[in-house]
């Protein structure tokens, strides 16, 4: 599912002494069936932002086009929960809004909540699960005590069992290891190739997006700053430092190579990659 925005504005609680404008004439299109990653420092607008996309938010000014959805100011979606269904939010830390006691319950429950019609129920939980690289014998654990990486890939099938066109991810990877990390990535790859998915994540984890992100949009003051592949926008690295974006460790040790050394190894997306482009030139 694409989705556009065209001179979108939002301004929170206007025509009080407490106005302030987030976003600003933004204009921009998230590219269907690909990872588009949200960048920009705190107070850049990013929350913002994705609350607009799935109707928590209204414009002010300007118009989103999610797929057959329209959000426009001052005019009511009349099949709002239709249009959250199709766009699945996944929170920081969703995790520690779980209460039931399996993961079979917890995963089903915002389906008996919202009265969603899902036939063969108990089926959906099970390929939800299979989506994020789990299997049945999860059903009657207890979420609380699964690890970290585990409890963000439950939270996320719960998300799925609607099996939304759009998912979006604000700050994934907080209060995760490298080895939950780069499952977590696998996850989302999958996702993607395997399902079909628009990935949309909001993160100020750099040097975790760099490795497989389509898309890169940086907000600045409201606004899109630098937009485009990971190495279009990362190469960039004077107008990301006054953006408050810094530039991915891989990366930034390929410009120095090539600043102090004038060899050009390119950017690449995992270390090993890097160690044996450096071995090709120093054997």
């Amino acid at each position: 599912m694409e989705i556009k925005l065209n001179k979108v504005g939002f301004v929170y609680q206007p025509g009080t002494p407490f106005e302030k404008e987030v976003l600003k004439n933004l204009t921009l299109t998230i590219p269907q069936e690909k990872i588009t990653a949200i960048l920009g420092k705190c107070g850049s607008g990013k929350t913002t932002l994705i609350q607009l996309l799935n109707g928590l938010l209204k414009p002010t000014s300007g118009t989103i086009q999610v797929g057959e959805f329209l959000l426009e100011p001052n005019k009511k979606v009349a099949n709002i929960h239709d249009l959250r269904f199709q766009v699945g939010m996944v929170f920081q830390f969703p995790e520690e809004q779980f209460f039931h006691t399996t993961v079979e319950k917890e995963i089903g429950f915002a389906v008996d909540q919202f009265q969603y019609r899902v036939q063969e129920k108990e089926k959906r939980i099970i390929e939800s699960l299979i989506m994020v690289g789990l299997d049945a014998s999860y059903l009657k654990r207890d979420p609380f005590t699964l690890s970290n990486g585990e409890k963000r890939k439950v939270a996320i099938a719960s998300v799925l069992i609607f099996n939304p066109k759009v998912l979006i991810f604000d700050e994934p990877t907080v209060g995760l290891d490298e080895i939950s990390k780069k499952s977590f990535m696998k996850v989302i790859r999958m996702l993607k190739k395997r399902y079909h998915k628009t990935i949309i994540i909001v993160t100020h984890d750099v040097d975790f997006i760099h490795r497989f992100a389509d898309h890169i949009v940086v907000l600045h003051n409201g606004k899109v700053a630098l937009e485009g592949t990971k190495y279009e926008v990362f190469k960039e690295e004077k107008k990301l430092k006054r953006y408050g974006v810094p530039v991915p460790k891989l990366m930034q040790f390929s410009n120095l190579v090539l600043e102090k050394k004038k060899i050009k190894i390119g950017y690449r997306d995992e270390m090993n990659d890097l160690i044996k482009d450096i071995y090709r030139y120093v054997k």
